[in-house]
């Protein structure tokens, strides 16, 4: 009969594939409709586990060692081929006089290659082939002849299916000779035995192939997803860390340049108008608190402990961009604004986009437009884009506001990009002179 062959790897290979991929035990599978399903929460029986684990430690420890394992399994059929040698043989053998010592050199030809069934496996069946075709030959007929299937299984098990042709043609020469030379025997009872040995030991072999080759399939399979989730989660965290980056650098540039209009204007009339100072610190303080929500509406995101987002105020619309002009005219800037259209049509990203828009521009505008500058805001939805013009009659000029300078002008860009918009930003030619942004967003298909 053929071994029981492990399924491992050559001698000297650094990696054994293991039976079957982790699995995570994630309790019972539910089938729709709320039913559990019984064969997936059934446990494998103790004896089953036991087997398994068994076959493991096999393994493993083949893979470590397996010129032991090799050693092991040869010196189990020399022990055999020799025993039969002594004497078992004659049961069998067609001519039971042949010499002792020719039968226990032929024992040994037909046991001892095992020890190279899977580092060379044709030589080893080579070389038991020459030993079979002497004991055919001879009529010793010896029963260690049957080890060679083992190697026919290595050989299915290892080497290219095509292989197995030549394998079959070892096989078949011994036979054929054992028919020539003993025709009365019959060649049903001299051939079939084997052909039926060779076809079942090769089906075999290749079987124990396949499930080795799925089963490495499935490894680097489950290994590549977890690459490509670890991947998609580092720019899942640098995606978010940039959309931070950008809503703090909008709320705190913003707000910072309100409140220092708010406090200078503020400290030149403390002087001269004691009503307007205060009206400019009440201002400061609201637009602060503002500040201070929005930026823990933000840090939260980053919190494991993050209550519900029904609890958390929304992102802002184009309904705010009232509130938001006004909080730029209490910092000094008259700004004129219009909105045509209907802005509800818009989705709530492209909304908080054109929002995220005009205050980076209204901010720029306050930091760099210098004194007696005035703002326009035109926001216009149509069917098919919403289109916002955001100029300012202030210095355009300066290096400070040149095109692509600053995180302001890169978030514009990043956000105008996220919608396959377009973004021009850049001076007005002189004279009037000063700095004009147009935003166009496409509207999508869906709220077309």
């Amino acid at each position: 009969m053929p071994e029981a062959e492990p399924t491992t790897e050559p001698a000297g290979a650094t990696e054994t594939a293991p039976a079957t991929a982790p699995v995570t035990a994630t309790g019972p599978e539910t089938a729709p409709g709320g039913v559990t399903n019984p064969e997936s929460a059934t446990e494998p029986h103790p004896l089953t586990r036991l087997v398994q684990r068994s076959i493991q430690r096999v393994r493993a420890f083949d893979s470590r060692r397996p010129l032991v394992w090799d050693l092991l399994v040869t010196g189990f059929f020399v022990i055999a081929a020799l025993t039969d040698g002594q004497g078992g043989w004659r049961t069998t053998a067609a001519d039971p006089h042949v010499p002792q010592g020719q039968v226990l050199l032929m024992s040994l030809a037909l046991s001892v290659p095992l020890l190279w069934r899977r580092r060379r496996p044709l030589i080893a069946l080579a070389v038991m082939t020459v030993a079979t075709l002497v004991s055919n030959g001879t009529g010793a007929w010896l029963q260690a002849a049957l080890i060679q299937f083992v190697v026919v299984f290595n050989i299915a098990l290892r080497l290219p299916l095509k292989t197995l042709g030549r394998a079959a043609a070892m096989i078949a020469l011994p036979m054929a000779v054992c028919v020539l030379t003993y025709p009365s025997r019959g060649w049903y009872e001299l051939v079939v035995p084997h052909v039926w040995s060779f076809a079942l030991v090769s089906l075999a072999g290749v079987a124990v192939r396949s499930r080795q080759d799925h089963t490495r399939a499935l490894v680097d399979r489950a290994r590549r997803l977890e690459v490509e989730r670890d991947q998609q989660a580092r720019l899942a965290a640098a995606a978010e860390r940039t959309r931070i980056a950008r809503e703090m650098h909008d709320i705190i540039g913003h707000n910072l340049s309100v409140i220092t209009g708010l406090a200078d204007g503020g400290s030149y009339a403390a002087a001269k108008s004691p009503e307007r100072a205060a009206q400019a610190l009440d201002a400061i303080g609201t637009t602060s608190r503002q500040a201070l929500a929005e930026l823990r509406r933000l840090l939260d995101v980053l919190r494991e402990d993050t209550p519900a987002a029904a609890d958390r105020a929304p992102q802002p619309t184009l309904t705010d961009l009232d509130r938001l002009i006004d909080g730029v005219r209490a910092a000094g800037l008259p700004t004129r604004s219009t909105v045509r259209g209907r802005p509800g049509s818009i989705t709530a990203g492209r909304q908080l986009t054109v929002y995220r828009v005009v205050q980076e521009a209204l901010t720029n505008t306050l930091k760099h437009a210098g004194p007696g500058a005035t703002a326009t805001v035109d926001v216009s939805c149509s069917d098919t884009a919403v289109t916002v013009t955001v100029t300012d009659t202030g210095t355009g000029g300066t290096p400070s506001r040149s095109p692509g300078s600053g995180r302001g002008l890169t978030g514009m860009r990043e956000r105008t990009a996220l919608y396959d918009g377009t973004l021009e930003a850049g001076p007005l030619p002189s004279p009037p002179g000063g700095w004009r942004v147009h935003l166009r967003l496409p509207k999508d298909s869906d709220t077309q």
